[in-house]
């Protein structure tokens, strides 16, 4: 008996893999026309004499209210033109990113046809680290600056849970969620459960856009925050359960489980072991069920109450 539920399940397993690489061969034949602008090293190539010109191509970098000598006085700025120097030795070619935003394109298009393809413009932002990518519509900024490697010099005194996602291998997933977030409606109402649900969409998003990078960098997890959480995710769940998290309102909570830190609040003994945000990881995996139980879209799941997508999910986390 086990030996036919084995095979039965092998069997599932390949079918599921042959549906998913078929999508992908649709995914591939998706167009897109993606256009790249390094404006980081225009502006530090840039003379005075070259200002108007730079003004005229990206008035949306060039805020009226600022007078031409404050940007005359950055081409000459010692911090700036370190910026300039450090992002050009860390970013010389940006065809790996371009490649690896091309298929990010395509995945969106896929799966949502009214998807834009915005203009991917590259910038310096004196390592504005909240804002390393920044999606309007129309244009994907991305600050190179902030994603030097977790050890550069310019991160000296920025907490290690924030700068350890300051590498390269961060700039598809942080451009995913970006677009992400434009798709996915606001929390249905202020309990905790609303609110991992909200998290677990986005993440369930980024899934279906960047599906050749880890779970761990979708998460933004090293490799053993992200087998923490898994190996773990039985007594995470017991944990809000027993607790009655579920469908608390306090706002607490979102800090102790879903917004960055250097870790998890249980206020146990276990706590400087735990990856932050493992809320939103225990949402991402309700989600997953979710959507593995119903035959539904996704833009469907997206419209779906938290409540609802809750008793429909016949979660059951990892022992």
């Amino acid at each position: 008996m086990l030996k036919k539920i084995s095979v039965f399940l092998v069997i599932l397993l390949l079918l599921a893999c042959d549906r998913q690489s078929e999508t992908e061969k649709q995914i591939e034949k998706v167009p897109v026309d993606l256009e790249i602008s390094r404006f980081d090293q225009e502006f530090a190539a840039a003379t005075p004499q070259d200002l108007p010109k730079l003004k005229n191509k990206y008035p949306f970098l060039f805020p009226e209210q600022y007078p031409d000598s404050v940007w005359l006085a950055k081409l000459q700025d010692t911090i700036q033109l370190e910026l300039n120097t450090e992002v050009a030795k860390a970013f010389p070619d940006f065809s790996l990113e371009e490649d690896k935003l091309h298929a990010l394109f395509q995945h969106v298009k896929y799966y949502f046809p009214q998807f834009q393809v915005p203009e991917v413009i590259t910038i310096t932002s004196e390592v504005d680290y909240k804002n390393k990518a920044l999606y309007t519509g129309d244009y994907l900024f991305i600050a190179l600056d902030t994603y030097l490697g977790e050890d550069h010099q310019f991160y000296i005194g920025i907490q290690d849970y924030l700068k350890k996602n300051f590498r390269k291998a961060q700039i598809l997933p942080d451009a995913a969620n970006e677009i992400a977030e434009t798709l996915v409606p606001r929390a249905d109402s202020r309990t905790f459960l609303s609110h991992m649900l909200y998290y677990g969409k986005l993440l369930y998003l980024k899934q279906l856009f960047i599906p050749a990078e880890s779970d761990a960098e979708k998460m933004g997890y090293t490799a053993e925050e992200l087998d923490w959480a898994a190996a773990n995710e039985d007594q995470i769940w017991r944990y809000f359960i027993e607790n009655e998290l579920l469908y608390d309102t306090d706002s607490e909570l979102y800090s102790r489980f879903l917004y960055p830190a250097p870790f998890s609040k249980f206020y146990l003994q276990l706590d400087n072991e735990s990856p932050a945000r493992l809320g939103q990881y225990i949402g991402w995996q309700i989600i997953r069920s979710y959507m593995e139980h119903n035959e539904v879209s996704v833009k469907r799941m997206l419209k779906t109450p938290s409540e609802e997508i809750f008793n429909d999910a016949k979660y059951k986390p990892k022992k």
